[in-house]
């Protein structure tokens, strides 16, 4: 007889515990044991969570190599079902050889669980008859655990899901994110004590009330915003550093239907639009996608949502300030160009208009679509596609974590006809949609890739942008880690060609992510290694630190509302010289217009506790010491990055954080 030492590791989440019999079978190369049931002195209370319980199999020979194990429990008489959320197994064999067998998932039923070795296995490497019929099977059962569905013909498909509880188990929330994100939604309105106010259908009287109501919840960059929401300096700032940091791009040429001329832009002649141009210092933002939407009604009254052109001017010291406001697209004499020297409540009123319009813009397109909607495409298809020891899966199960369960949250709490988005922004309803659509056919590859697309927007000279500086460091970093990891499984270019698994992740992500349009430039397939590195370093990046750089900061800029009204209630002036601050606060969302927006915001900005920052994997599916060594340099340059992002921001009247990557958690969670 021979025996195998087998430890069995539960994990520390709640509920994780079982007190069910477990019985293990292991299976080599050369034969396999017969299934055992695991008790030891610690009897039924082995597998506690957070606890660790060796035990011993017996077999008359040895297994050879061990391929798999097998799991199962059975429920004892007297005890209730239960489930069970083992991390991993550790066996020792007799010839002194270690194998891991990553498992992290629950087992809430009484059928047979195949869990392969830790070392990573592409399809052709997986020569064992046994390990191979385990990795079919495993596929099978996963494309019926997630099934495609199509929640709106035109934008990104998502898993078939009739609630959070109808997703797979190890896809869902945490007991602790699940309970802390019920609360918060739930108690949203009460936290920001605006409960009595959720139900007034008034316009707001004076910036007074409005500041009474913002002051229940604050940040410090929340009451900088507050005390500047006014200048230009701040407005200009955000195109940089706010949550939508993806629109600015340089100016080379005016657009034909954005006639700004000298003498509206620099009244003293001493320099021309068509000389700073040439400099580099002219830039556009522009909310075409709008044009021609009609705009939802709330409470009972038409909102207004327009689509501006604005032209920003860097300044000799760096700022960003804006120099000319068109609201509309098609110039014409009920469509003026403001500009800084019109009358303050003119040039105000402008830029509260661009302000709304850019809610709406980030909300659907740079973070909706963007982040959320691709991320649950990269995940779903992952999920379908690769078995837990192919190593591409090892790589990206982390940045999947409660993606799933969040975007079905945000489609039955956000944007259903019932949703609080639909129902209160300027875009709900069947603008939305079209939004969407247009977001999505307008994605390109390049504008996935931070250094593709700064390139592309003419904004690499651009000083005191640091979306930018931070987001192409996090790329480096990341590209780096992906490139390590990646060419330790793939030596050629053949390799990854003939990984079919890998192929049909592609394919998959082109057909429901993007619909199947080449002109987006996404890859069909896969013909290279550095094709591969690329792609898989623009889904970890898009999945924590572009998510983290468009949501984090959406109550610093939003909670105050006047910088950010998520829908306007008039509409905009058609000559010069006709508002005043009354028409300002007519302008502004109702009362409990403004205060739903505020409670989401508060909501959308709130990580749960046990969230996990980039670079930090507690699910150790890695084994082998290339891969292992790699996470640990990974989280070495990421410390590095953190500290040149702390030491920079102590000098920075408004400290930016969103991608420092202590605060990036590692997926669209939140």
């Amino acid at each position: 007889m021979v025996d195998y030492d087998v430890t069995v590791s539960t994990a520390s989440l709640i509920s994780a515990t079982t007190f069910n019999n477990v019985s293990i079978k292991l299976v080599g190369t050369d034969g396999e044991s017969e299934r055992t049931w695991l008790i030891g002195f610690k009897g039924v209370t082995s597998f506690i969570r957070g606890t660790e319980s060796t035990f011993t199999v017996s077999c008359p020979v040895s297994l050879g190599k061990l391929v798999l194990i097998e799991l199962d429990k059975k429920r004892l008489l007297l005890f209730p079902e239960d489930s069970w959320f083992p991390k991993k197994v550790e066996v020792r064999s007799p010839e002194g050889d270690t194998y891991n067998f990553p498992i992290y998932r629950w087992i809430d039923d009484y059928e047979v669980h195949r869990f392969r070795e830790g070392t990573a296995l592409r399809v052709y490497d997986d020569k064992n008859h046994l390990g191979l019929y385990s990795r079919e099977q495993e596929l099978i059962q996963r494309k019926e655990d997630y099934r495609w569905d199509v929640y709106v013909e035109g934008i990104p498909h998502c898993i078939q899901a009739e609630g959070p509880l109808s997703l797979p188990c190890e896809v869902r929330f945490s007991f602790t994110k699940t309970t802390e994100f019920a609360f918060t939604a739930a108690t949203g309105l009460a936290e920001l004590q605006l409960k009595g106010l959720a139900d007034s259908h008034e316009n707001w009287t004076s910036i007074d009330d409005i500041n009474q109501v913002f002051c229940c919840k604050r940040t410090d960059i929340s009451d900088y915003v507050q005390e500047h929401w006014k200048e230009d300096a701040l407005f200009g700032y955000q195109f940089l550093n706010g949550v939508n940091p993806m629109l600015i791009r340089r100016c080379t040429a005016l657009p034909g239907n954005f006639p700004v001329t000298d003498d509206m832009v620099f009244l003293h002649g001493q320099t021309t639009l068509a000389e700073e141009m040439k400099k580099g210092n002219i830039f556009l933002c522009d909310y075409k996608r709008f044009d021609g939407l009609e705009a939802n009604t709330i409470n009972g009254k038409q909102q207004y949502l327009m689509a501006p052109l604005i032209l920003l001017h860097k300044t000799p010291d760096d700022k960003m300030m804006p120099i000319a406001i068109q609201l509309k697209q098609t110039p014409a004499d009920d469509n003026p160009i403001f500009c800084p020297t019109d009358s303050e409540y003119d040039w105000l009123t402008a830029k509260i208009f661009v302000r709304s319009a850019d809610f709406n813009e980030h909300q659907l397109n740079v973070h909706l679509l963007r982040t959320h909607l691709l991320a649950e495409v990269f995940a779903v298809s992952l999920l379908r596609n690769m078995p837990m020891v192919h190593p591409l899966y090892k790589l990206l199960i982390p940045h999947t974590r409660y993606t799933l369960q969040i975007n079905f949250l945000a489609r039955d709490l956000l944007i259903s006809e019932t949703g609080t988005f639909t129902k209160f922004a300027s875009s709900g309803g069947e603008g939305m949609i079209t939004i969407l659509r247009r977001s999505l056919s307008a994605v390109t590859y390049s504008s996935l890739c931070i250094p593709d697309d700064i390139a592309e927007r003419g904004l690499e000279a651009v000083q005191n942008f640091y979306y930018k500086d931070d987001g192409l460091q996090l790329w480096d970093i990341i590209h780096r880690f992906v490139k390590g990891v990646l060419s330790y499984y793939y030596k050629n270019d053949t390799e990854v060609k003939q990984d079919t698994e890998l192929q049909k992740w592609i394919s998959e992500i082109f057909e429901h992510g993007f619909l199947s349009q080449a002109g987006t430039g996404i890859p069909q397939s896969l013909t290279s290694v550095a094709e591969l590195i690329k792609f898989v370093t623009m889904v970890i990046f898009t999945c924590s630190a572009q998510h983290s750089a468009v949501n984090g900061g959406q109550y610093d800029y939003g909670g105050w509302m006047p910088n950010t009204p998520i829908t306007l209630q008039l509409p905009p002036p058609t000559k010069k010289g006709t508002t005043s601050e009354a028409t300002m606060l007519q302008t502004f969302p109702d009362v409990n217009t403004t205060v739903q927006g505020m409670a989401t915001m508060w909501l959308l900005s709130k990580q749960s506790s046990d969230f996990v920052p980039l670079g930090n994997y507690p699910e150790e599916h890695f084994s082998e010491e290339i891969p292992c060594k790699l996470i640990k340099e990974f989280q070495e340059e990421l410390g590095v990055l953190t500290t040149v992002i702390n030491n920079r921001n102590e000098s920075l009247e408004i400290p930016y954080t969103y991608e420092d990557p202590t605060k990036v958690e590692n997926s669209v969670a939140i």
